[in-house]
């Protein structure tokens, strides 16, 4: 069992910057992964794998948003750059084992309760 706690959402102005934080509890031995809602549809925006060696990234954010993790501290980071309005959404973390699915929300096992991102224009 995995527990993951986002944080670090707030309110910031197109070209703006924050950083998400997810920690874990539990034994996490999974890549991990960054999602958005709006309405329904759960987004896929940015994994990491589990040595932090393999990343991946939705075509929106790349070259914006950097993945990182710290398996020392349990942590996982999601450095978000020259914000814009469309990225205002409830961002979540999930903990998954196939990396080979990594955009699918489904395939997720973990997911925390998410943080709100809010961008202005």
């Amino acid at each position: 069992q995995v527990q993951l706690v986002e944080s670090g959402g707030g309110l910031v102005q197109t070209g703006g910057s924050l950083r998400l934080s997810c920690a874990a509890s539990g034994r996490n031995s999974y890549h991990m992964g960054w999602f958005r809602q709006v309405w329904k549809e759960r987004e896929f925006v940015a994994a990491v794998s589990w040595s932090g060696a393999s990343t991946y990234f939705a075509d929106s954010v790349k070259g914006r948003f950097t993945i990182s993790r710290d398996n020392a501290n349990n942590m996982m980071y999601l450095q978000m750059n020259s914000l814009r309005p469309e990225d205002t959404a409830v961002y979540y973390c999930a903990a998954g084992s196939r990396w080979s699915a990594v955009t699918r929300a489904d395939e997720y096992n973990y997911w925390g309760q998410g943080t709100q991102v809010t961008v202005s224009s």
